[in-house]
């Protein structure tokens, strides 16, 4: 065997170890399953398609965590519009830089307060943890979803959550959530003001600055009427950047809704 084709054949072998490792490495992070589609997922997940500012790099998360989920999330493609669900669009197209890959309904019920018991839900119920899906209706009544299959009772799921949405809202949500500082800030976490109407925001991802130790975060709505899922702008960003800083001041201001610093939830 000559040199040259001795190396070729060295570098050849390394590759494929190479390959073989980033396809098989039991440390790398599977994409999570998301109930509301059967079939294998091509579009590009959230982490993928919006990266970290300069500087910064997203914050650890557990597999398997809402976190995780979070950042898998399917995106509908690039420059896609927020639809009601109608199917027309929203009267607004400019508070958004993505729009999330999952269905709003035929009816008005999927609103700000329901987008989110919705995501937290299927994330739920994707990890098999059914006996958790819960929430309070604007009475303090809580509403158990009860799981009558042994195995996939997704079509349950579907009817327990329009339920929830027509009884529950921002009020009751509000009152499940426990207060957190923003400086203890988690994916997952929720900014929400509870009334008749009031808004609620998600935390979808999170990064950081190693050197300044900055963090930064992704805000997830739906809004009124019923609509897609979408990210949201920042609008204190000269670029359209959908990136917020923790260092807000006493208020949050996003497109269409400003929430005091205080209003910041997290699930208990």
């Amino acid at each position: 065997m000559t040199r040259t084709f001795r190396t070729r054949a060295m570098q050849a072998a390394a590759s494929l170890a190479f390959t073989f490792v980033a396809l098989y490495s039991p440390t790398a992070e599977a994409r999570p399953t998301y109930g509301w589609t059967s079939e294998k997922r091509a579009s590009t997940p959230l982490s993928a398609r919006i990266a970290p500012p300069a500087g910064f790099t997203r914050m650890a998360a557990e597999n398997g965590s809402f976190a995780h989920w979070l950042r898998g999330l399917p995106m509908k493609p690039e420059g896609a519009p927020v639809l009601t669900h109608t199917g027309k669009p929203k009267w607004r197209q400019d508070v958004h830089t993505d729009v999330i890959d999952i269905d709003v309904g035929e009816r008005d019920l999927q609103q700000c307060a329901d987008a989110i018991m919705r995501l937290r839900a299927e994330w739920l119920y994707s990890a098999r943890r059914d006996k958790e899906i819960a929430f309070n209706d604007t009475k303090g009544k809580r509403l158990v979803f009860v799981n009558r299959a042994k195995r996939n009772d997704y079509p349950n799921l579907r009817r327990y959550l329009n339920y929830v949405f027509a009884y529950a809202g921002t009020y009751s949500l509000e009152r499940e959530l426990k207060p957190i500082a923003i400086e203890e800030m988690q994916i997952g976490d929720v900014f929400i003001r509870g009334g008749f109407p009031g808004h609620a925001v998600l935390v979808a991802d999170m990064a950081e600055n190693r050197d300044t130790g900055e963090k930064r975060f992704l805000l997830l709505q739906s809004y009124m009427p019923a609509q897609d899922i979408h990210v949201l702008k920042n609008p204190s960003s000269e670029d359209g950047s959908p990136w917020y800083s923790t260092a807000i001041g006493e208020t949050l201001v996003t497109p269409e809704w400003t929430f005091p610093r205080s209003q910041l939830r997290r699930w208990p």
